[in-house]
């Protein structure tokens, strides 16, 4: 079993103390499957599927380990998305035995104690239920626990609504890719800059066109100077 890392990201200011540890973070994509996301209707389903490549990315880019899963992948519920291999090669896939709630799954579990982080990161289809059963039994279990709210879908605004609202009620803590992407960015002094800018752009669009407008002016400043 590996062990928890050492390595913290919080400053000797206290900077960083109530946010998310890389170090300490396992992201877990619960059914993203192709079935369940037609019957999403409280994010467009375009959206839906772009955050979750984003935290894919992202997960490479800072090697921050991956699990999935999906619940009857050769049923109505359908397939994975395949961005998630695409662009999380390095992701686990644990196969459930029909298991609603993939924390009533043993491999599962084991799989998520097997990283030895504390820190669980959730997104997934529906959010009320393939997310909000694990999310719940992980609280119990002792993790601290996150939903990436935009990266999960319910099949009704109301749904949405009230998945929030028990998951605050339940301390597991709500977010969004944008928030997740900042929090475990934290400074533009790395050498991954470059690439977690591009990251930025997918998740906020506007944010690429003015990345966009920012390179244009500095050429033409130079062109200018020439």
């Amino acid at each position: 079993m590996q062990t928890n890392h050492t390595k913290t990201s919080v400053l000797p200011s206290g900077g960083g103390a109530m946010l998310l540890d890389p170090a300490d973070t396992l992201v877990l994509l619960l059914d993203h499957q192709s079935g369940l996301f037609q019957t999403v209707r409280d994010i467009e389903v375009a959206d839906l599927r772009r955050n979750v490549e984003v935290i894919a990315r992202l997960c490479t880019l800072l090697d921050i380990p991956v699990i999935t899963t999906a619940s009857e992948p050769a049923g109505t519920n359908g397939p994975l998305m395949p961005e998630i291999a695409e662009y999380a090669p390095h992701a686990v896939h644990v196969a459930r035995k029909g298991e609603v709630n993939a924390w009533d799954n043993d491999d599962f579990v084991e799989a998520v104690r097997s990283r030895g982080r504390k820190t669980l990161v959730m997104a997934g289809v529906w959010t009320g239920v393939c997310v909000m059963f694990p999310a719940l039994d992980a609280r119990a279990a002792g993790y601290q626990v996150y939903a990436v709210m935009d990266a999960s879908g319910d099949p009704s605004e109301m749904a949405s609504r009230v998945s929030l609202a028990r998951f605050v009620q339940g301390g597991v803590q709500p977010t969004t890719t944008n928030a997740l992407l900042s929090e475990l960015h934290r400074t533009w002094a790395r050498p991954e800059a470059p690439e977690l800018a591009r990251l930025y752009g997918l998740v906020a669009p506007n944010y690429a066109a003015v990345a966009e407008s920012y390179r244009r002016a500095q050429q033409a400043a130079l062109d200018a100077g020439q």
